[in-house]
């Protein structure tokens, strides 16, 4: 029974490894084409895999896009509770907007797959709910940065500017004419901290009483 069981782990362990390396194929085509112009032949390409292969674990090109999205999002996400977690009582602005900045610059693909979906893609119902829910938790621990800020109401408002604003920057200066990969990560965090420190100065209970 042990000798089974394991077996079976290491079956699961292969098909997880295979399906991730599918999914980091989808990522770098997703990345330089927009969602609508992607195929299932154009990941199998980009994998080195038969198209059949792929199917086993993705139905279509479409549930691949979400597959991309959750687990990259997912570990976003555990990034940040692990900010809010060591300081749950008043997390500091800086910490949470470093990590984001950070996270897409190492992760380009999924940066660039995003930012061509928010541009030109569109999915079908259930996927868009998805990929909300993945949003809703990544600006719910957005939210942590205005907690004790200001009122309940205006949280989700202010944790929309934060994330629009970090995504500016990322879009504006990542890949800036004439500056190297580290010129360009430091000028972005220079942004960043100037945010983080309009945050820390600005008493929104004044300003949205």
């Amino acid at each position: 029974m042990r000798g089974k069981n394991t077996l079976n782990r290491l079956k699961e362990q292969e098909r997880e490894v295979r399906k991730n390396l599918i999914i980091d194929a989808a990522e770098r085509v997703f990345s330089v084409k927009p969602f609508d112009n992607v195929s299932m032949r154009d990941i199998a390409d980009e994998a080195g895999m038969a198209v059949s292969s792929l199917y086993t674990y993705f139905p279509d090109q479409q549930s691949l896009f979400v597959g991309a999205t959750l687990r990259d999002g997912e570990i976003l996400v555990k990034k940040l509770e692990s900010i809010i977690a060591a300081n749950p009582g008043r997390v500091n602005a800086g910490d949470i907007i470093n990590t984001f900045i950070d996270y897409l610059n190492e992760h380009e693909s999924y940066f660039r797959m995003m930012t061509h979906f928010m541009l030109h893609g569109s999915l079908a119902p259930d996927s868009t709910e998805k990929i909300n829910a993945m949003m809703r938790r990544i600006l719910d621990l957005f939210d942590h940065v205005f907690k004790n800020r200001t009122s309940d109401t205006n949280i989700r408002r202010l944790s929309h500017y934060l994330f629009a604003a970090l995504n500016g920057i990322l879009i504006t200066f990542r890949r800036y004419p004439g500056r190297s990969d580290e010129e360009a990560l430091r000028h972005m965090k220079h942004i960043g901290a100037v945010i983080g420190g309009m945050i820390q100065a600005t008493d929104f209970k004044k300003l949205f009483p």
